[in-house]
């Protein structure tokens, strides 16, 4: 067997590559590997079955046209496919906006109960007890966190907890009688945000960013006064896609309330401030959490999710049912309300997710939480201080849970994010979120969360200057041919957006 290549330093290479991790080795080549494994017939003969019919009455294939193989092969063959497959169990995923990549076995463990995983939504009251006190609990602990008192677990992801909580404004605009048409949306907000508000009937209404990446107060202050009382709200995302708290957003906060506007906060970054702030003290209306990004739910393949909204004391009577009430040591679920506005799912949000986030809470507790966040700004703050001098940093402040970086500097050399992020790939990194936020040109957006160490972080701070180096040491071509070691290389990702090839062999 052909011995693994070692990477050797040139003399002129800095020490900071000596932490660059070595995984070409590991990327075997598949191809060789399955004809190997698939060498001698490929088609089974079957004379004797030629022309004979069967007790359908079709006629058998002369050829089966599987390979010979034995166990081993086929196991490991599988096993290699699964291995192709980048998990947070084998690296770091530096993906900015997305929060948590961690998910504890224990929270798995606890939500694979018996007496939680083998329930069912129709069930009487009497019989899911303990079920019902885990949903109550876990309320408590979003209020408690959020200071906002009202709180639905029903929707089933962030983007259902977005319409959940602008369906819910909406109603209390009618409610009083005067209905509302539009709604601010900064320009670095979230996409749902603004597809949201167009959802619920709005017409979306665009705050500009400053130079600093904060919501532009001239702008906001202009539109408020202009557009008054058509306001129905403005949605912010607090921490914002540019990593950063809103310094204003109390002013931001008064200025809404003046003209009876409600102020929506994104809780996608949560994570960020969870057990240091309480968005309800900052004069925020309605927040949706999403239970993936700060609380351990699973999120990968698209879901499942849960994404609960928060909502302030005069909000509370418009909150869609069901809900969990308790009477004495006695929980029930509340199907009907006359202010609400009524059913957004069939039953109360994805039970297993509340399990994961209410274990995630009490095996940190509050404390443990605080200290979440703080880890979670420490760690993305340290990949800033060691990028800063190499890549361009748009916003100079210290971050929150996400640092943002451009490839200004590159292209001066011709190398682009997408020739980063694909270099990432090949020195066996996920590449973090590229082009996003939009208002930023070459937006890399590189999150590490809480859970990563600090070595794992230096490994990837030196790959990160390695690829800078390589692009300014005359390597440029070698990056815009990345990844060249990977299953599949390079795709021409707009095409393959258009007009996906779904098979990877024509009849």
């Amino acid at each position: 067997m052909e011995s693994a290549k070692v990477h050797h330093m040139t003399p002129e290479q800095p020490a900071f590559m000596a932490k660059v991790p070595n995984n070409k080795a590991l990327m075997l080549d598949e191809k060789l590997l399955f004809e190997q494994s698939t060498k001698g017939r490929m088609g089974v003969d079957l004379p004797a079955l030629k022309g004979t019919k069967s007790r359908t009455g079709l006629a058998e294939r002369a050829k089966v046209g599987l390979p010979e193989v034995s166990e081993p092969q086929v196991v490991r063959h599988f096993v290699r496919l699964s291995q192709k497959n980048y998990s947070i169990d084998g690296g770091l995923f530096p993906l900015g906006s997305c929060t948590m990549k961690h998910n504890p076995r224990l929270n798995e463990k606890m939500a694979r109960l018996p007496g939680f995983a083998r329930i069912h939504p129709m069930q009487p009251d009497s019989t899911v007890q303990g079920a019902l006190a885990l949903m109550h609990d876990l309320s408590h602990w979003l209020t408690t966190l959020t200071g906002l008192p009202g709180i639905t677990l029903t929707p089933a992801a962030g983007t259902h907890g977005e319409l959940t909580g602008m369906m819910v404004i909406r109603k209390a605009h009618e409610a009083a009688g005067k209905p509302r048409k539009i709604v601010l949306v900064p320009d670095s907000a979230h996409g749902t945000n603004p597809a949201t508000a167009v959802t619920c009937g709005y017409t979306t209404y665009p705050i500009p960013t400053n130079e600093k990446g904060h919501v532009d107060m001239a702008a906001f202050t202009k539109a408020v006064d202009e557009l008054g009382e058509d306001i129905a709200a403005f949605m912010l995302t607090n921490p914002s896609t540019c990593g950063l708290f809103e310094p204003d957003i109390k002013n931001i906060a008064d200025k809404l309330h003046s003209i009876g506007a409600w102020f929506y906060c994104d809780g996608a970054n949560f994570n960020a401030i969870v057990g240091k702030v309480r968005p309800g003290d900052l004069g925020v209306d309605v927040m949706q959490f999403n239970l993936h990004k700060t609380f351990s739910t699973p999120h990968g393949g698209g879901g499942p999710g849960c994404g609960p909204v928060v909502v302030s004391q005069k909000l509370i009577p418009y909150l869609p049912v069901p809900r969990v009430e308790k009477k004495g040591n006695t929980y029930s679920v509340v199907t009907k309300d006359a202010t609400s506005i009524g059913r957004i799912k069939g039953f109360n949000g994805q039970f297993g997710m509340m399990v994961r986030a209410l274990t995630y809470m009490l095996s940190h507790g509050a404390d443990g939480l605080q200290k979440v966040a703080e880890d979670a700004v420490i760690n993305a703050n340290y990949i800033l201080a060691h990028l800063k001098d190499t890549y361009h940093v748009p916003f100079k402040s210290t971050c929150m849970h996400e640092c943002l970086l451009t490839d200004k500097r590159q292209k001066e050399t011709g190398v682009t994010t997408m020739d980063i992020a694909k270099s990432l790939i090949e020195h066996g990194y996920h590449p973090m979120t590229v082009y996003f936020p939009l208002v930023v040109q070459g937006a890399m957006l590189i999150e590490p969360t809480e859970t990563e160490t600090k070595e794992t972080l230096d490994e990837f701070i030196a790959t990160m200057k390695k690829i800078a180096w390589d692009a300014a040491n005359g390597n440029a071509d070698a990056l815009h041919a990345n990844p060249v070691s990977a299953p599949a290389r390079r795709l021409d990702e707009v095409r393959a957006a258009r007009q996906p090839v779904l098979r990877w062999q024509t009849a």
